[in-house]
């Protein structure tokens, strides 16, 4: 092991011990651990780790550790892990024998981690059994199927939303951009760069960003990565085809240069780009309620919100060789992991997965869409509470406030029908490798420079891919 990995584990764990560690007395008996004594009996302190490491989110994990803990007598250690350093730090952590009890972590490597034996996919199916499979919605559900168990448990997500000026399109005449001509159509007639305005803007950093931009896109061309037998399929005509859109739009109708997470936000928040592909973490900075990522547009002056009110939503859009839309889904797992103390750790998801979850989802209800509806004697009571929660930073506010029950569901009624490259095809690992690597990215971001014609990308996708799918 690398000494800087270490350095970096050894930082981690010195972090989560002095200022995240939630714990409390014990108040209820806890879960039998199978050797005659409880959970918290036998040391069953779980050490947790969280991919929400933002300081709020971090401070309202702490207070559900902390009832979890009042109730079972179970302590949580808890450990932010920035995203983008997860798999690194998860690597060296299983070489090290120091693996967490629990993880919250993104679906991209779900069946890696299982196929690596990194989590436990029987301990995942027992949670699941015991809260009635069916509360939970069942495209997520089918994504984590691995073997005879889950690899995780689905807590929260969202679907990638393509946004649109609602005023600048009825002022146009312009359609509601559902497929790839009506985008481009739309693009074409609001472009107009001598104003520093732009038809549409959307990521091309070589990042994770970029890549589920272009797999919203590809899906919707019925573009897909494998087939069936898992082949790979990016050299096809539909990802051609899709390249070819990608390229077009960024280049004749965005803003020059590098665009990111951060850059395409803030030229939709500054009222200079008709269209933006985003998730619906913009939903409640949109509506002014945080004060870091605030609308500047010129109307935005006098209503902070203005944007909000004046957008329009396309979960789900065509392109010319498909006739089914599609929307990227991503979302999030509770995993148990091959080394945990298990029936402490069910005991946790068990609680977390009732008494915890609309507090969970609270921590960010625009971008935490319940995966699990309700309980079998109140089928809907988790999608109903989701839609009474506040959201914001430094104001709060019913996303119904700003966008109307119509926009809200939209986006939960979406969930079941979530959209991904490789799952469908039994080729989970095969994901994860690819978001490792992001060889989509860095070949859509040489096309841009001109390096590589839609086609020769297509090619070098495809290689590239191969190559990973034949390491593994």
């Amino acid at each position: 092991m690398k000494r800087s990995t270490l350095l970096m584990i050894v930082a981690l764990a010195l972090f989560a011990s002095l200022a995240l560690t939630a714990c409390a007395a014990p108040a209820a008996p806890a879960a039998e651990t199978g050797r005659g004594e409880t959970a918290a009996e036998s040391g069953g302190k779980i050490l947790f780790w969280s991919t929400e490491s933002q300081p709020e989110r971090v401070t309202k994990t702490q207070e559900i550790l902390k009832r979890f803990t009042e109730q079972s007598g179970i302590e949580v250690e808890l450990v932010p892990v920035d995203e983008g350093q997860l798999s690194q730090l998860l690597t060296a952590s299983a070489a090290a024998n120091t693996l967490p009890d629990v993880m919250f972590f993104p679906l991209d490597y779900a069946i890696g981690w299982a196929d690596q034996g990194i989590l436990d996919y029987t301990a995942a199916k027992e949670v699941i059994d015991s809260l009635d499979p069916a509360t939970f919605s069942e495209g997520p559900l089918n994504m984590v199927s691995y073997k005879d168990g889950y690899a995780g448990v689905p807590s929260d997500g969202w679907g990638q939303l393509l946004i649109y000026r609602k005023d600048l399109f009825d002022a146009a005449g312009l359609e509601t951009p559902d497929t790839y001509e009506k985008i481009k159509t739309a693009a074409e007639a609001l472009n107009d760069p001598s104003n520093n305005f732009f038809g549409i803007t959307a990521a091309n950093d070589v990042a994770v960003f970029t890549q589920q931009t272009f797999e919203h896109i590809a899906l919707a061309n019925n573009c897909q990565m494998v087939d069936d037998s898992g082949a790979i399929t990016l050299d096809s005509p539909e990802c051609v085809e899709a390249i070819s859109f990608y390229n077009d739009l960024e280049t004749n109708y965005s803003l020059a240069g590098q665009q990111d997470v951060a850059s395409t936000r803030a030229t939709y928040f500054a009222g200079l780009a008709g269209m933006i592909i985003w998730s619906p973490f913009i939903l409640d900075e949109m509506c002014g309620l945080r004060d870091n990522a605030f609308p500047t547009c010129p109307e935005c002056g006098d209503d902070p919100a203005y944007l909000a009110k004046n957008s329009g939503f396309v979960p789900k859009f065509t392109g010319p060789n498909s006739d089914k839309p599609a929307q990227y889904g991503q979302f999030s797992l509770m995993g148990i992991t091959a080394t945990a103390n298990t029936e402490a750790a069910k005991q946790f998801l068990e609680f977390w997965y009732n008494d915890g979850y609309l507090d969970w989802l609270a921590v960010s209800p625009e971008g935490k869409l319940p995966m699990r509806n309700g309980t079998p004697d109140e089928p809907t009571k988790f999608v109903d509470g989701w839609k009474e929660l506040e959201t914001g930073v430094d104001r709060k506010e019913k996303l119904s406030a700003c966008y109307g029950d119509d926009v809200i569901n939209t986006l939960i009624e979406g969930v079941s029908a979530f959209d991904r490259w490789g799952f469908a095809q039994g080729q989970g690992a095969l994901v994860q490798a690819v978001y490792q690597a992001l060889p989509i990215p860095q070949a859509l971001n040489d096309t841009l420079n001109g390096g590589l014609t839609p086609e020769e990308a297509a090619k070098e996708m495809q290689a590239e891919v191969e190559s990973l799918q034949a390491s593994q």
